[in-house]
């Protein structure tokens, strides 16, 4: 994906998927739900589409500080609450700070490419196992759950994997 993208998500979900814009409003509202009933407010309506390599580049600059799971939720937060463009270098740099990241280290990170090659490396062990869209959970590097599912689907499918690993035991 382009780094500014013109279409809203909609439209962009309704062309590549070839439905109507009416069709792709509806198809979201289950996540969005979802969202709402563990307490995020997804704003669909005013997301800002852009290609978000440099967003997990990010993410993984900030795992080498231990501060990844902060840096991926800011990020989410800021794409999908927020409305901020996370293609963008100052926006991305802005939330870095946030979570405590030296701001110049961040700049200087963004434009030099770094973290691309193990950005990469997650992308091909991804295609591996088969992953095609996200959310995407893997337990083990044996059970796949795909898209955005309730949280009892999740307890099944530990429950499940807990048994069978009690059973090879």
């Amino acid at each position: 994906m382009a780094r500014d993208v013109k279409e809203n998500v909609y439209e962009k979900l309704a062309k590549k998927y070839g439905m109507s814009i009416e069709q792709a409003k509806a198809n979201t509202q289950n996540m969005v739900q979802m969202a709402k009933d563990t307490g995020l407010d997804y704003r669909m309506d005013t997301l800002i589409q852009t290609n978000t390599f440099d967003a997990h580049r990010l993410a993984m600059y900030a795992k080498k500080h231990g501060l990844m799971k902060e840096m991926t939720e800011r990020i989410l937060h800021a794409y999908f609450t927020e409305s901020k463009h996370i293609g963008d270098y100052e926006t991305l740099t802005d939330l870095a700070a946030e979570v405590g990241l030296d701001r110049d280290e961040v700049k200087e990170m963004l434009v030099s490419g770094e973290m691309a090659e193990e950005v990469r490396a997650d992308e091909r062990e991804a295609q591996q196992v088969g992953v095609t869209g996200v959310p995407y959970y893997l337990i083990n590097k044996k059970y796949a759950l795909t898209g955005a599912q309730p949280t009892e689907l999740f307890v099944q499918a530990l429950q499940q994997v807990i048994a069978e690993d009690e059973g090879t035991a």
